[in-house]
């Protein structure tokens, strides 16, 4: 057995490319991943499942599995994991700013007052980026749900997972289901542990994740106690931002309000700022929480501008690497024992209805509101699905759909 692994290690490690490459790769990403966290794991399996054969669906569904655990950004966590499996330390950090500086990048220059023109138009293409969402995601489900829901048992675990979290939509409650997957798959199912272990690739050593977890709780728990024996408005600033990405169950969206309670009160950024930046996120391809950048540049007293907005995205950002860099060697080797095998059915029946809710609530619920909505929807997905059509050309195409469904009345006057 010792053996074996060794060669799924040999082989992992044969299939190492350069940070550079896994920089490019995510920066495409970073520029074409519209649609929240939800349909970037979708823009993620479709990239490095269906296309670069980096890992396998059930691997790949283990990597989300424990993201979702995780506090955080779960899409920006799972990217940070897969440029770790690939080039190491080094890859992690080409993975994130690949992903994360086109975002940044925007709202930082948001900040800085470039506002886009809010015509009918600009409108148009914002809700077409929302309905291709929809397609994204639903072709995530598809696919996972094909792989990791094949009998009827876990079907219904899925379908169970969607309506418990849609019945009460909180990060308690999607951490709580991921849970009862896992002891539902021990009660339940049978892993078939003659199946190939899939590795994720991670070399990284326990002393190092160790470490990595134990910076994690001391800067949690100390720059707190830091600030209030030598008050400072940067380190202030850092702590903030930084028990904001720590604490954090549920993603982006669940943050932006978290960092309102923290800059507005306070009155680093007015509400009025805050609320436009929030419009401003929500159109940006990339992970949420680069907000924190925009935040940063729009600053009352300084750091503000460019140092500002890269202070805050750092500090924001940093309990997402201490904590993937710390976990997942440990996951990695959880993962090869018999029973987590069995429980790791159930969790990932359970991810799979995770998504499924999404796909409804906000992803649906906030795109689809009328027929031309709908078929717009329905033939992102077909090419996605069925022509096998790049995601970011698809993300072109149906932006410029809902372009032309908001021009059409205007026109035809």
């Amino acid at each position: 057995m010792a053996d074996e692994l060794q060669g799924h290690s040999d082989s992992v490690e044969a299939e190492r490319i350069s940070a550079i490459k896994v920089f490019l790769i995510f920066l495409r990403l970073g520029c074409t991943s519209f649609g929240g966290p939800v349909a970037h794991l979708g823009y993620f399996r479709d990239e490095f499942v269906g296309r670069r054969k980096w890992l396998k669906d059930r691997a790949y569904a283990d990597l989300v599995a424990l993201c979702q655990f995780l506090p955080g950004p779960a899409s920006s966590q799972v990217g940070i994991g897969l440029g770790l499996s690939k080039a190491g330390l080094p890859g992690a950090l080409a993975a994130w700013l690949g992903f994360t500086m086109p975002s940044a990048l925007i709202l930082i220059a948001f900040g800085y007052g470039v506002v886009a023109y809010e015509g009918t138009a600009h409108q148009g293409i914002l809700h077409g980026l929302k309905v291709v969402a929809v397609a994204v995601v639903a072709q995530a489900v598809w696919g996972m749900a094909k792989n990791m829901c094949p009998d009827a048992k876990r079907a219904t675990m899925a379908v169970l997972a969607a309506a418990a979290v849609l019945a009460a939509p909180t990060p308690l409650v999607q951490v709580g289901v991921i849970i009862v997957g896992g002891l539902a798959g021990l009660a339940l199912l049978k892993a078939d542990t003659s199946a190939e272990y899939e590795p994720l690739g991670i070399n990284v050593s326990r002393p190092l994740a160790i470490t990595s977890l134990a910076l994690f709780f001391t800067a949690l728990i100390g720059l707190p106690i830091l600030v209030s024996i030598y008050p400072s408005h940067i380190l202030a600033l850092v702590e903030s931002f930084y028990s904001s990405g720590s604490l954090v169950f549920g993603g982006g969206h669940v943050v932006l309000p978290l960092l309102q309670a923290e800059v507005v009160p306070t009155g680093w950024v007015s509400n009025d700022a805050f609320l436009a930046g929030y419009g401003a996120a929500q159109a940006v391809p990339g992970p949420l929480f680069t907000f924190a950048a925009y935040l940063g540049s729009v600053l009352e007293p300084v750091p503000n501008g460019l140092l500002g907005g890269l202070l805050c995205l750092v500090a924001i950002f940093v309990p997402s690497f201490l904590l993937v860099i710390g976990a997942l060697p440990f996951w990695d080797s959880l993962r090869r024992v018999k029973a987590m095998q069995t429980a790791l059915l159930g969790i990932n029946a359970a991810v799979a209805g995770l998504l499924l809710a999404a796909l409804y609530n906000p992803v649906w619920t906030n795109a689809i509101i009328g027929p031309a909505d709908f078929a717009l929807a329905i033939g992102s997905f077909t090419l996605l699905v069925f022509w096998k059509v790049p995601a970011w050309l698809v993300v072109i195409l149906t932006a410029l759909g809902g372009w032309l469904i908001a021009a059409l009345p205007s026109i035809l006057m």
